[in-house]
């Protein structure tokens, strides 16, 4: 391996339950609008023709359990729960069962959002970046094998903000279904492992402050968690 100039980022790695091996973080593809109750608490509409996406730097994800402070350039901080598929076999333009063959394991996910922000850039048709890809704004939980959790059905999926219930849903009330979001994305992007897949958040989105903290969890999966610094 050749030298560098500077040191070379670490790459973050997640557990995975019954492994004693990591996952390692590759690239993380976010779905937009997934919930219909999420869109509509947002003010739009749901684009049934095909799912869409925007993308989130790995580097700036981190496990579960860490205390991070307000971030810069926003008054409006957001958090969203959300089902992560683990990817852990290459697939483009995968079939359903490829699709299906193509999924390493689930996990429980916060997507950190700048609302002001993103709303302001959407509204200007620009894109999220500021919004969305913010440092330490991907928050990742210990995953399970696939094999080990079942398909994506009914599961509960929920969020609390310093223990009062935010978000509750099910996972039955994702528009496109896990399978159905890895055969479209493959189209686009040679899926490889260690990618992973935002599932989209449902409603009950809202602002977290300094000194608050978030858990949120899916049925049979482990929970997620942060805390906001105190100023």
């Amino acid at each position: 391996m050749s030298p560098t100039l500077f040191p070379r980022p670490e790459q973050l790695t997640i557990p995975v339950h019954g492994e004693t091996a990591e996952f390692p973080v590759n690239r993380i593809f976010c779905v937009g609008r997934n919930y219909a109750a999420h869109a509509a608490e947002m003010g739009v509409e749901v684009d049934r023709e095909a799912p869409f996406y925007f993308t989130k730097s790995a580097a700036n994800a981190v496990l579960t359990g860490c205390e991070v402070p307000y971030p810069p350039g926003t008054e409006n901080f957001h958090y969203e729960m959300e089902l992560a598929l683990a990817i852990g076999a290459s697939a483009f333009r995968a079939s359903p069962e490829e699709a299906r063959a193509a999924i390493y394991g689930y996990g429980c996910a916060l997507d950190m959002t700048r609302r002001d922000l993103q709303i302001r850039e959407r509204q200007k048709q620009r894109p999220w970046d500021l919004g969305k890809d913010l440092e330490q704004g991907t928050v990742l939980a210990p995953f399970t094998k696939a094999s080990d959790w079942g398909p994506v059905a009914e599961q509960p999926i929920w969020l609390e903000l310093d223990g009062e219930i935010k978000q509750d849903a099910t996972l039955a009330e994702l528009i496109w279904s896990c399978e159905e979001i890895i055969c479209h994305l493959s189209c686009y992007y040679h899926l490889q492992p260690g990618d992973i897949i935002l599932t989209g958040t449902p409603a009950g989105v809202g602002p977290i402050l300094a000194g608050q903290s978030i858990k949120g969890g899916i049925e049979g999966l482990t929970s997620v968690s942060l805390k906001l610094c105190k100023e």
